[in-house]
């Protein structure tokens, strides 16, 4: 009897994980209620850029693993922030415009605007605590 093949293992483990991810990011949204905004090429400019408040962009993926894990600290900050910070929700697939304008070349990519510009960013997953502080850091609060 041969030893698996070590790919065949780490395609099954990697599947078994995201499958795993993915049950734990529904979970997470079951009964919650967030303050996120979806964004589309079509109301962007007037969401964001004519904002009054500093306004987060998560550009994401549904394809994304590390978008999936950044999801739900997103989800938490909208609603922790509501007074303080606009959030919302850019699907790149499916708005080919703003993804370019703004050249979104990876994925998760966080763009805080003020004014209708761009006065911070995180790219790449990242845990809450690190995009909590990072935010509050760019928008000034304490």
């Amino acid at each position: 009897m041969h030893p698996p093949n070590p790919i065949f293992l780490i395609v099954v483990f990697s599947k078994i994980f995201w499958l795993f991810l993915d049950f734990k990011v529904f979970l997470s949204y079951n009964d919650t209620m967030t303050n996120e905004i979806t964004l589309t090429d079509q109301n962007f400019d007037q969401e964001v850029l004519s904002s009054d408040k500093p306004f987060l962009v998560d550009f994401w993926a549904e394809w994304c693993g590390p978008c999936k894990m950044v999801s739900p600290a997103v989800s938490q900050i909208a609603d922790e922030f509501a007074g303080e910070l606009k959030v919302g929700k850019l699907n790149v697939d499916q708005n080919p415009q703003a993804t370019m304008k703004y050249q979104i070349l990876s994925i998760p990519s966080l763009k805080v605007f003020k004014s209708g510009k761009i006065i911070g960013e995180i790219v790449g997953a990242a845990p809450k605590p690190v995009i909590e502080k990072k935010i509050k850091d760019i928008i000034g609060l304490s």
